[in-house]
């Protein structure tokens, strides 16, 4: 049976069982990984109320201090921009979690995986098929299920996806200033600029070693 949070997430139907065959997977005994191609799926996971911009950004640090940033490829949290009238009358941006308290995680799932997902402060747990416990209370045990293509596309149907490049100059050597994702408030050096694509990498320290990162240009400053 499919957890019941999955089903009623903000009025999102999920399909129970999925026609799509990319999204049978079969978890690799220890030992194996290196052997088997990857295959990245979306997972949802329930986290403490409030905490989906804090598990994110440490979720993308722990998978680069534990060489599993080939396995975890990203962790978004869906959102939907809108407006308020403010006491004046006047319209007022705002920017609301379509999902509160999940967060989606790109990964290739092994055990490894798992288990750095799993062992981040403020994770819950990923959303998927509970095997009921045969004696006492509580939850049992939670298999991951991945999202299909076409749940993916109702998800972000409800998001704001459109990306409109920034202009802004950028050359090997500048200091930056993280502004906002997983390494806001970090300090580094760029390496590489891609204008065409509006990104760059950057060199920060993390967890005391000098990591290679790939940001928009709208996450950055350029210190003077």
């Amino acid at each position: 049976m499919i957890d019941q949070d999955y089903e009623q997430l903000h009025g999102l139907t999920l399909d129970a069982s999925s026609s799509d065959d990319d999204d049978s997977m079969d978890l690799p005994e220890s030992g194996q990984d290196q052997k088997r191609k990857r295959i990245f799926r979306w997972y949802i996971v329930q986290v403490a109320s409030g905490c989906e911009n804090k598990v994110q950004s440490t979720l993308m640090q722990r998978a680069i201090a534990l060489d599993a940033q080939d396995k975890i490829a990203e962790v978004v949290i869906p959102k939907q921009s809108g407006f308020k009238l403010d006491k004046g009358g006047k319209r007022q941006g705002t920017e609301e979690k379509v999902f509160p308290g999940y967060v989606l995680v790109k990964m290739d799932m092994t055990d490894d995986s798992w288990q750095v997902v799993k062992s981040t402060p403020n994770v819950i747990n990923f959303v998927g098929t509970e095997e009921r416990r045969r004696y006492g209370r509580g939850r049992g045990h939670v298999t991951p299920r991945p999202l299909s293509h076409s749940e993916m596309q109702r998800i972000f149907s409800r998001t704001d996806t459109e990306d409109v490049p920034l202009k802004i100059e950028m050359a090997v050597g500048d200091k930056i200033e993280v502004l906002t994702g997983p390494f806001q408030g970090f300090h580094g050096e760029v390496i590489e600029v891609s204008p065409e694509r509006s990104k760059l990498k950057a060199l920060i320290s993390i967890f005391g070693r000098d990591t290679p990162v790939e940001l928009e240009f709208g996450q950055v400053n350029r210190e003077d």
